[in-house]
């Protein structure tokens, strides 16, 4: 197999076969009974019922260990997990007849060679290792010679593809055409006109004129999609009314905070190891006599302040170094003084005093604390008995009768943030709610309890005009300004038609030099740029913006500059070209075969591993190695 060959992995040909399925609609449908074998026969090859349950087991627990959560067989199927693994597998089997068809495969001693190559299958030396191969293979419920066979196929299959898409290079056309329109530049002059360009304020807006706009604008005047939920919520707030708290616990969790609330004097220090006591004190003599600084020893070190700070440090901390380190003044350097690492150079920078919070100072927080914890507890203790009311029937109202629960209800939107709305876990679960749900007990993020049922829902609906009636207004108001200074541009456009000059009609012009149409002006419409591009050379155009109107002339049409960020984007793009190229052939050969090779599925033998799947609990591994290859 050839070099270029072997560098197209496994993963690869996978991917684009991805790519290209798009189901099993036009694969023929068999029918068998008694032991079943073949899911499929596609051209010369066929696909075993081990085969499948075997790739659709891998996909189910690949999931599983993405997700954390376990996959049976049913969600798999409502997933199409299994209609994407059979449609890969069948893609795969056509290329392996196309191979086969084409007399392709390769020598024993270049599959012995890729089998010797794989990490797996080598000793603690990296050496090929024949218990290691045997091992791997049973683990995975594989043969050597269902392998190895493998094994052949795939370099085959690689053989093929190397063949198809290697040197696909598309026209450097295509690659300057697209370059030219991301990175082309244009130089422009425009006049920004707002509300401050009014002579005179806008007029009042009289009733028959707000009613004619919504009518005329009712689309911008919706509710959107509504549900009318009631639920119950108990919190840990509104339980703390129940809560005794003891005075011994209180100071007890104040004993537990000590770190909290007794924080010691401390000292910011920097401390400078060395190897032997002479050296040490040799630096601090160079230090005294002014011959060296404290930076310059850690530099000629190697080292940088960084790694030799120990940040803020108590007594404790410093063990017998302690004493002189805390009677020293900020900024002294002092030692050597002997340490576990050995004797050091200590630099104080600073000090920090003792914070001490007295008892009946944290009282109230600790107060607080506890009572919370408790009142959570009290929650979580009552959740089983509302669970087993709702389960026999228990209406939220009664649950609101017969508990500490409290009933209300929201008329929720995807928009609503306040109130219970405002928690994440409550958004989720109105999101999720149908009418024909059962409520059901939940928690939200602070330990409270909740539980909820949907009413009704209210489709998108027209926002009646009194209570829309201050947005309407405000819309109005800026329809009315976008149409004034709408009338002040076109003024100036004719203006300087006649005069050619911008500031003659009191306008201050504003110069752009070779932007392209990706850069962004403050302020601007979204779709500002585009326009510009689509202007021919000294065109005047009028832009409307959100509350301001722009007056644009083209100026100049500039290439794209030649940059190394323009150099490496044209090396993208064109790498992007060239892969399309490859897909959309690899596309082609794969889909060709598969229509020659008119695979036909045997659906029985499919639910047959399906069922023998959820039988053994989705994806809960392989049946034992040695098992025949079939079902009954």
């Amino acid at each position: 197999m050839g070099a270029g060959a072997k560098t197209l992995s496994k993963t690869f040909v996978w991917l684009l076969l991805g790519l290209l399925i798009v189901g099993l609609a036009g694969f023929g449908v068999l029918s068998s009974g008694g032991t079943i074998r073949t899911v499929a026969t596609v051209g010369n090859q066929t696909l075993s019922t081990n085969d499948y349950a075997r790739e659709l087991q891998r996909q189910i627990r690949a999931i599983e260990a993405q997700t954390g959560q376990p996959l049976q067989m049913e969600q798999a199927h409502n997933l199409g997990i299994d209609q994407s693994v059979l449609a890969r597998l069948i893609a795969l089997a056509a290329l392996d007849s196309e191979v086969v068809d084409l007399g392709l495969s390769i020598g024993d001693e270049n599959l012995q060679q890729e089998i010797v190559e794989i990490s797996a299958f080598q000793g603690v030396n990296g050496a090929f290792d024949r218990e290691s191969y045997q091992y791997q293979l049973e683990r995975t419920n594989v043969t050597e010679a269902e392998f190895e066979a493998d094994l052949r196929a795939e370099a085959a299959r690689t053989i093929v593809q190397a063949a198809i898409i290697d040197g696909v290079v598309m026209p450097d056309a295509l690659n300057d055409t697209i370059t030219n329109f991301v990175a082309a530049r244009r130089s422009f002059t425009h006049v920004r006109f707002d509300d401050t360009a009014l002579t005179e304020p806008l007029a009042d807006p009289t009733d028959q004129q707000l009613q004619m706009f919504y009518d005329d604008n009712a689309n911008d005047f919706t509710l959107p999609q509504t549900k009318r939920l009631t639920y119950v919520l108990m919190t840990p707030a509104m339980m703390l009314d129940q809560i005794d708290i003891e005075e011994d616990a209180l100071r007890k969790l104040y004993d537990d905070r000590s770190d909290k609330y007794n924080i010691p004097e401390r000292r910011l220090v920097e401390r400078l190891v060395f190897g032997n006591s002479a050296t040490a004190s040799e630096a601090m003599a160079q230090i005294e006599v002014g011959g060296t600084t404290f930076e310059n020893l850690v530099l000629d070190r190697g080292l940088t302040l960084s790694d030799i700070d120990l940040g803020d440090v108590s007594i404790e901390d410093l063990g017998g170094a302690a004493e002189p380190i805390f009677a020293a003044e900020v900024g002294k350097v002092i030692g050597p003084l002997d340490t576990v690492l050995g004797p050091a150079l200590f630099r104080v920078n600073g000090n920090l005093a003792a914070q001490i919070t007295p008892f009946a100072d944290a009282r109230q927080e600790l107060h607080e604390e506890l009572a919370s914890e408790r009142a959570r507890r009290l929650v979580d203790a009552q959740a089983e008995n509302i669970d087993d009311l709702l389960a026999g029937g228990a209406s939220l109202q009664e649950l609101a009768d017969e508990t500490d629960m409290q009933l209300d209800t929201i008329d929720w939107t995807a928009l609503s943030l306040e109130g219970v709305a405002a928690y994440a876990r409550f958004r989720a679960a109105a999101s999720a709610v149908t009418e024909d749900d059962f409520p059901a007990v939940a928690f939200l993020e602070d330990g409270a309890m909740f539980a909820l049922q949907l009413n009704e829902t209210l489709p998108q609906r027209p926002e009646p005009f009194d209570s829309a009636r201050d947005r309407v207004i405000a819309a109005w108001e800026l329809d009315q300004t976008k149409q004034a200074l709408q009338v002040i541009a076109e003024r100036v456009v004719t203006h300087y038609v006649t005069s050619g000059d911008f500031s003659t009609a009191g306008a201050v012009p504003i110069s752009e030099v070779g932007l392209t149409r990706t850069a962004f002006l403050q302020g601007t419409p979204a779709d500002f740029m585009n326009q510009v591009f689509e202007m021919d050379m000294g065109e005047l155009r009028v832009i409307a913006g959100e509350g301001a109107v722009y007056v644009v002339r083209l100026d100049e049409e500039l290439p794209p500059e030649e940059t190394a960020e323009l150099a490496a984007l044209r090396e993208r793009l064109g790498e992007d070209a060239n892969q399309s190229l490859a897909q959309a052939l690899f596309d082609a050969f794969v889909g060709d075969a598969q229509n020659r090779a008119r695979p036909q599925v045997d659906q029985n033998a499919v639910n047959a591993v399906g069922a023998n799947i959820s039988g053994g609990g989705g994806g809960g591994g392989n049946p034992p190695h040695g098992q025949p290859g079939h079902i009954h």
